[in-house]
């Protein structure tokens, strides 16, 4: 055996304890490499993950940098989902039989000592110390599928509202049906009324490139779409929701994922419905919805409220006793939220529908 005076380091990347050489392995842990080394938190940013454990705490966000992380022997793994770049590591060490935990961003948001001291090393040992407050890695197998469908409907939108300018460039007729949206694709003017200027012959080829765009996009939209329904259960309880069909349970499904991150109806702020409240004194402002959160979400509580609420006998019954005293885009944004409430009740109770 090595004296331990001749392996005790402080490096540049935090690590400050003695190290010891095992007589079975030439290498230099901070562990037996015979045994596991326990719980491991993890930082992560889209370059490195940031260890609390081991000789090396800096590893790339990579493959490299996970086998590394497995040599190891890690039996639990806890850290910070951060979007994109946590999925991938967290499915990569389930897959190998890692246990992983995640710690929610808002408990992290009430450790005022994690966030007064802010070091990546730092960051890594309080999510070590956080296991008892994080729940298990679950992979949301709609969140990719719906991540397309939406990345897809933003493309169709920008192409219509660009092929509508261009239209109007030239026609009097901006109105886009599927049969002239066909003719369009293929060049085909003749039967349409132009304007007879100098850019028209430009803006009629970019008409015909937006609207060729335009019809494949929507072929895809209806494949993606058919992917999304298809993976929501033909029970789920969200589909007892008078017009909540299976597009609209499957966005939700697939955005929001663990509804038991939110513990109450008022914590479903995901959507951003929540209104913002300024009191001083006697005086109470109200400054209209957040916007905070997932703003497809938001969207599509307010679409499906908007024009769904007479088959909702909840929604029916609010739209009557506040019609008179609100007003347009106000009355269906509290539609809105009753909607997002009915939601959570529903899908966190795990009980069918029934109005009230």
């Amino acid at each position: 055996m090595v004296e331990k005076g001749t392996e005790e380091k402080s490096s540049s990347e935090g690590v400050t304890s003695p190290y010891y050489r095992t007589e079975h392995c030439d290498k230099i842990h901070g562990y037996r490499c015979d045994k596991e080394v326990g719980v491991v938190g993890i930082d992560i940013s889209k370059e490195y993950l940031i260890t609390s454990r081991g000789r090396v705490r800096k590893y790339e966000n990579n493959l490299k940098g996970y086998e590394e992380i497995l040599e190891m022997r890690p039996c639990l793994i806890v850290l910070e989902p951060t979007g994109v770049y946590a999925i991938r590591p967290c499915q990569y060490f389930k897959e190998k039989g890692i246990r992983v935990l995640q710690v929610s961003p808002n408990v992290l948001s009430r450790e005022k000592e994690f966030r007064g001291k802010k070091t990546d090393f730092y960051d890594a040992e309080k999510l070590e110390n956080m296991a008892d407050k994080a729940k298990e890695y679950e992979y949301n197998p709609l969140r990719e599928v719906v991540t397309l469908y939406l990345f897809l409907k933003d493309i169709e939108v920008k192409y219509m509202n660009r092929l509508e300018r261009a239209l109007f460039l030239v026609s009097d007729n901006d109105k886009i049906s599927k049969e002239r949206l066909e003719k369009l694709a293929m060049g085909d003017f003749t039967q349409e009324e132009l304007y007879n200027l100098e850019y028209t012959p430009i803006v009629l080829e970019e008409i015909r490139v937006l609207a060729k765009t335009l019809l494949e996009t929507q072929e895809k939209l209806r494949e993606v779409r058919k992917m999304v329904e298809e993976q929501v259960p033909e029970n789920h309880v969200l589909l007892t929701i008078p017009g909540i069909g299976k597009l609209a349970a499957g966005i939700i499904i697939g955005v929001v994922g663990d509804i038991k991150r939110f513990p109450r109806p008022e914590s479903f702020v995901y959507c951003g419905l929540d209104p913002i409240v300024e009191r001083s004194g006697r005086a109470v402002i109200s400054r209209g919805i957040s916007k905070r959160g997932n703003r497809y979400l938001r969207s599509l509580f307010y679409f499906l409220a908007g024009s769904n609420y007479y088959r909702n006998p909840t929604l029916l019954k609010f739209y009557e006793s506040h019609k008179d005293r609100l007003q347009g885009r106000k009355l269906y944004t509290a539609l809105a939220r009753k909607l997002a409430r009915i939601v959570w009740s529903v899908w966190y109770n795990n009980k069918p529908y029934e109005p009230k």
